[in-house]
């Protein structure tokens, strides 16, 4: 059996990850407000062993609400239910470091971590929706790179909440009556461009000792600030070529900072469509973009790039000469991406939207299990990818599919396990549990920093 396992996570998203999933009539719209029916899922991504659950987030309504299941629901509150709902899957959720404070985020994954007995990761994200910040008091989103100098303060000071208790803090002695060694908890005493945060942390030290740092982006700014904190990253990528350049990247700049490369894990999304013939695959494929509206995709395509294009013919060429990229889509890693899909395949309006209602640009790949499984294999042994974020166009039955005929497959090639060997997140992907930064050892902890002692 191959030393090196894939890492698969189940991404849920309402009724599914094509954009015209909740009407198919295989999928369950009517369940998309019922914990139970998360829960089901969660249960069925544990029982075929998978890493974990991944639940995105965003502070905002979508605008294109009216076509597609683009509502969110609060993902501490839904995580808590899977995780009494499951044993071993880990649950990752995601949290702005734009629209949260740092001392309630560390408060919200440390609660998280000791109930589900150390299963939580958090999705570090920056926010892309310019409307988020009329939710919050806001006149204007803060521009990119503002956002991610945010981002990089609002890390460091949720790591020291984190370690703010060392890891034998907790004595809890009957005998001396001592509870806690307060020699041993610690003020943080932050003072910084963005946050003053005193601490220390109101919770102790989690079995993770700190949830797993998740990250999503792939802009210049994005890349730097994964390859600082992220301990797995969750990336789009529409071809192998630019799979193994960020993969090689990341990997990289990771090193050049003093950290082991294999603790960095690089997750692209997938979402397949899979059939007992590839012609019964794409047919299935063809079935869910007839079901699409193309209003709701020429919205997002306008948000993606600053086109509109309403009115145009959709059999015709994508006008190329419309695009240019200004403001924040200049550091939109997902904006680039429709670019490139555009150069590299001169589609028409409706290829591309078809393409996009997929997984809104992830890697969609229709084909029978052993096709898929082999794509995999590829991008898994060919330096693009240290395992997927499993992306179903619709719900249970995409997920059902992949677990029954292509999980077995993976297993069979020694890439995926048979049972879990851990009980921790850190543990099924192979992390390190850090040490806390207030004692005297460290293990590949982000980039050191100046501390304010107490």
């Amino acid at each position: 059996m191959s030393t090196r396992q894939l890492k698969l996570n189940l991404f849920v998203y309402p009724g599914g990850h094509h954009e015209a999933a909740w009407r198919h009539p295989e999928s369950h719209p009517d369940r998309v407000l019922d914990i139970s029916f998360y829960q089901d899922l969660a249960r069925s991504a544990e029982a075929a062993k998978l890493d974990a659950v991944f639940f995105a987030d965003g502070p905002s309504l979508a605008d294109n609400i009216r076509y597609a299941s683009r509502f969110r629901l609060e993902p501490f509150t839904w995580l808590s239910a899977i995780a009494v709902a499951t044993e071993r899957i880990g649950l990752i959720g995601t949290a702005s470091t734009t629209y949260l404070e740092p001392y309630n985020a560390a408060r919200l994954f440390a609660s998280l971590d000791h109930l589900s007995k150390g299963r939580a990761g958090w999705n570090i994200v920056t926010t892309g929706a310019p409307d988020a910040a009329y939710n919050f008091g806001l006149d204007a989103h803060p521009v990119h790179a503002e956002r991610y100098d945010r981002a990089r303060e609002f890390v460091d000071v949720v790591t020291d909440l984190w370690d703010s208790w060392e890891d034998d803090a907790l004595v809890a002695d009957r005998a001396s009556g001592v509870f806690a060694d307060a020699d041993r908890i610690h003020r943080i005493d932050h003072v910084g461009r963005h946050f003053r945060v005193r601490g220390p942390l109101n919770t102790p030290r989690t079995a993770q000792g700190r949830p797993v740092y998740v990250q999503a982006g792939s802009s210049e700014d994005g890349r730097s600030f994964a390859a600082t904190y992220a301990e797995a990253i969750f990336t789009a990528h529409q071809t192998i070529e630019s799979a193994q350049e960020f993969y090689t990247d990341i990997k990289r700049r990771a090193a050049e900072l003093g950290r082991k490369p294999e603790h960095v894990l690089v997750l692209p999304g997938i979402s397949p469509f899979i059939g007992s013939t590839e012609t019964e695959a794409r047919a299935l494929q063809d079935e869910f973009n007839e079901l699409t509206q193309p209003a709701y995709s020429i919205d997002l395509l306008r948000r993606l790039l600053g086109v509109d294009l309403t009115g145009h013919d959709l059999d015709g060429p994508f006008p190329r000469g419309l695009i240019e990229l200004q403001g924040d889509r200049v550091n939109s890693s997902r904006s680039q991406l429709v670019v490139d899909i555009v150069e590299r395949e001169a589609p028409t309006i409706r290829q591309l939207l078809h393409r996009l209602a997929g997984a809104r640009g992830h890697w969609t790949v229709a084909g029978t299990p052993e096709q898929i499984a082999d794509r995999i294999t590829e991008w898994f042994t060919q330096g693009a990818a240290d395992g997927f974020n499993v992306m179903p166009p619709w719900l249970p039955g995409g997920l059902d599919a992949f677990v029954e005929h292509v999980l077995p497959i993976l297993r069979a090639r020694g890439l995926f396990r048979h049972d879990y060997t851990g009980t921790t997140l850190r543990e099924h992907y192979g992390l390190t549990r850090p040490d806390s930064s207030f004692s005297t050892t460290h293990v590949d902890t982000p980039v050191p920093r100046e501390r304010h002692p107490a």
